[in-house]
C-alpha cells in the first residue's frame, strides 16, 4: 500500500511509483504521437474529411465517465471490505489470545507451555492466511511458530490456514479432557475460531470472485477506442492544440481505468494493495508481547513509499 506523504501538495503531483501514470504512460504516449501525426497531416494536406463532430465524443465521454465510476466504486468496495476483514482478524486474534491466557488454567506446569503453543498457532495462522491469499508457498515462514510434527501434519493440506484451525480445535478438546478448560468456557474459544473461519471465507470470496472479465474487457476496449479516435474530434475545433487536449483527456480516462484494475484484488503485492505483511507482523508482535516476550521481530516499514 502506498504511504501518504506528509505534504500532500504539491508532492503528490510528482509521485510516480504506484501511480496510475506509471501504468498507462505507453498508451498515453501512443495517443499523443497519433494526435501529433494526425494534426500534422490535417494541416499539411488539408484533410477536412478527417474531421469528426465533437458531439459523439461528448455524449460517449459522459457515459464512459459514469461507467468507469461504477466500476471503480465496485473495485474500491472490494478493497475496503478486505481491509475491514483484516481489521476484524486483528481484533479476533487479540481476543483469542486473551481468552487462552485467562480461560485456560490449572496447577499443572504444562499449562503455561500449552497457552504459549496456542497463541503461537494463532500467529502461525495469520501468516498462513497471508501466504494463502497471496499464493506464496513459503510455508517455511511458519517454522518459528509451529513444532516440526505440526508442520508435517499440514504439509499436504490444500488449505494450510484451515488445517491450522483444525489443529487448534483439537488442542481445545485436549485441554478440556485434561481439565484445563471449563466446559462453559470451551464455546467461547470455539466461537473465536468460528469467527476466524468466517473472515477467511470472506477473504477467499473476494480473491476468487473478481469483477466479471467481460465487464473489465468492455471498459478497457471502450476507453482505448475513445482515446485513439479522440484526435479526429479535435482537429476541426482547436487545430494545433489537439495533441495537448487529447493527452489531458486520455490521461483522465486511462487513469480512471487503471485505478480500478489496481485495487480489484486487494490481497496481491501491487503498490495499492493491502499491507498484509505489515498487518501480519503487527499481530505477531502484539500476541508475543501478551506472552511477555521481548525479542520481537522489527515491524514492517515502507520501502520507497510502499508498505507491503
Amino acid at each position: 500500500m502506498l504511504t501518504r506523504p506528509k505534504r500532500e501538495f504539491p508532492t503528490l503531483l510528482f509521485k510516480w511509483r504506484g501511480s496510475a501514470l506509471s501504468r498507462i504512460w505507453p498508451l498515453l504516449l501512443l495517443t499523443f504521437a497519433l494526435s501529433v501525426a494526425l494534426t500534422w497531416a490535417h494541416d499539411q494536406f488539408d484533410l477536412v474529411w478527417m474531421e469528426l463532430s465533437t458531439a459523439p465524443f461528448t455524449i460517449l465521454g459522459i457515459a464512459l465517465s459514469i461507467f468507469l465510476g461504477f466500476r471503480n466504486n465496485a473495485c474500491y468496495q472490494r478493497w475496503w471490505e478486505g481491509r475491514i476483514l483484516w481489521g476484524r482478524l486483528v481484533n479476533v486474534s487479540r481476543s483469542y489470545s486473551r481468552q487462552v491466557l485467562t480461560l485456560v488454567g490449572g496447577d499443572d506446569p504444562e499449562v503455561r507451555v500449552f497457552q504459549r503453543a496456542l497463541v503461537y498457532r494463532m500467529i502461525a495462522y495469520v501468516h498462513a492466511l497471508r501466504l494463502h491469499l497471496r499464493e506464496q508457498p513459503r510455508w517455511e515462514e511458519l517454522g518459528m511458530f509451529l513444532a516440526a510434527a505440526e508442520r508435517q501434519a499440514i504439509a499436504d493440506e490444500r488449505s494450510k490456514p484451515t488445517a491450522l484451525l483444525h489443529l487448534m480445535g483439537q488442542r481445545h478438546r485436549s485441554a478440556l479432557d485434561r481439565g484445563w478448560i471449563d466446559v462453559f468456557h470451551l464455546p467461547i474459544l470455539e466461537e473465536s475460531l468460528t469467527e476466524i473461519t468466517t473472515i477467511q471465507g470472506a477473504c477467499e470470496r473476494i480473491k476468487n470472485t473478481p469483477v466479471p472479465l467481460s465487464y473489465t474487457e468492455l471498459t478497457h476496449r471502450i476507453v482505448a477506442l475513445y482515446v485513439l479516435f479522440l484526435p479526429l474530434g479535435m482537429l476541426g475545433s482547436i487545430d494545433n492544440l489537439a495533441p495537448l487536449a487529447v493527452m489531458i483527456i486520455a490521461f483522465a480516462f486511462l487513469g480512471l481505468d487503471a485505478v480500478g484494475s489496481q485495487i480489484e484484488n486487494p490481497f496481491e503485492e501491487d503498490p495499492n494493495d493491502l499491507p498484509l505483511s505489515q498487518l501480519s507482523r503487527m499481530i505477531e508482535n502484539d500476541l508475543r508481547t501478551v506472552l511477555g516476550e521481548k525479542d520481537l521481530r522489527p515491524d514492517v516499514t515502507p520501502n520507497r513509499g510502499i508498505l507491503l
